[in-house]
């Protein structure tokens, strides 16, 4: 992990509230025995009052509390207590049908949250919300159901609008992923949020988190590559996926080890291969992995292969950070890339 910039600069970075520190760095506050992110809106401490931290753990050692208001001991998107009342809202009932009316009734204004959520995961709430309710559909469909029942059960009330959501989420129109195909698709929740995996019987050919805004194209062109309309349902290598997923969570499997095919060219292939090789808990840099590859100077090109990654989690791009261990993009969301990274920090210990 780099070390932590001298003191002077974090204050100022406190004060300034910089979120470039999100994850980076932590403030204890010695007169209230409490710990926050630099990003916290509450009242700024004297600077002779800070002790800084490189991680939430290590300001727990040393005896402080989380904050109530920032919730540093979480990713930054928990921090938000919008966020956190929302989404789990949202877990505890996913097959409901949410409004903007329903967000003012509960004392919030839509487009505050809607900002919010933009900010956090690249989408709005209500647009989570129509996602997990596809996932009821979805299994409708699985069971040779008539399209208005899944349509009924997604809880949407026009045929059109099921279908607009459907296929801006699978890249597919339903009907068009009813038929016989070599390859199925099928939805995998995670503590992270749900995921859609595409696989034979032979290989996973792709893994993404719903939310992805890229998800529909890369859908359209795996089923152009492989030359066939990608179905709906299952196969054993969903099974295993499903499984190696519950035990990575669990802490018990640092690596997932899924037979995969990967679709790219050759450099990309490469660049995805060796981002399989990063142990759990460790973390690279783009110019570090271009110099493993034997192409130093392809710094932005190995970027760019890594945002193109659609086997996530298995192929680990999460764990590549920037060369001063801030969280650049990634597609599933930075939430999601400090809980992973928080999440295999246990792995290394």
């Amino acid at each position: 992990m780099p070390a932590l910039p001298d003191d002077a600069t974090l204050y100022a970075a406190l004060m300034a509230r910089d979120p470039a520190y999100e994850g980076r760095a932590f403030v204890g506050v010695t007169t209230t025995g409490i710990f926050c992110r630099l990003t916290c809106p509450a009242r700024k401490p004297l600077a002779a009052n800070c002790r800084w931290f490189a991680t939430a753990a290590q300001a727990a050692a040393a005896g402080f509390r989380p904050c109530r208001r920032c919730y540093p001991v979480g990713a930054t998107a928990e921090g938000d207590p919008i966020i956190r009342d929302l989404t789990a809202r949202l877990k505890a009932d996913p097959e409901h049908r949410w409004s903007e009316a329903d967000l003012t009734r509960l004392g919030y204004d839509p487009s505050t949250v809607r900002r919010a959520f933009k900010r956090h995961f690249g989408e709005s709430f209500l647009t989570m919300a129509r996602a997990a309710r596809l996932r009821s559909g979805l299994s409708t469909l699985q069971k040779g159901s008539m399209m208005i029942d899944a349509q009924l059960d997604a809880g949407f009330d026009s045929a059109s609008g099921f279908r607009t959501a459907f296929e801006r989420l699978f890249g597919h129109a339903p009907h068009q992923m009813r038929g016989a195909s070599d390859l199925r698709a099928d939805w995998i929740d995670t503590p992270l949020g749900g995921m859609i995996a595409i696989a034979d019987e032979t290989s996973l050919h792709l893994l993404e988190f719903v939310e992805r805004k890229a998800l529909p194209e890369g859908l359209r062109k795996l089923s152009a590559l492989t030359k066939g309309r990608i179905g709906l349902g299952r196969t054993a290598i969903h099974d295993a996926t499903k499984a190696q997923l519950d035990r990575y969570f669990a802490g018990q499997a640092a690596m997932l080890d899924v037979p995969v095919a990967l679709h790219g060219t050759d450099f990309q292939q490469q660049v995805w291969r060796a981002l399989q090789t990063i142990p759990a808990g460790e973390t690279r840099s783009y110019a570090e992995l271009a110099a493993q590859i034997g192409r130093p100077t392809a710094t932005r090109a190995v970027a760019r292969a890594n945002a193109t990654n659609r086997l996530a989690l298995v192929v680990p791009c999460h764990r590549v950070i920037g060369a001063d261990g801030t969280l650049t993009g990634y597609a599933g969301g930075l939430w999601r890339k400090e809980k992973l990274i928080e999440i295999e920090r246990s792995y290394a210990a």
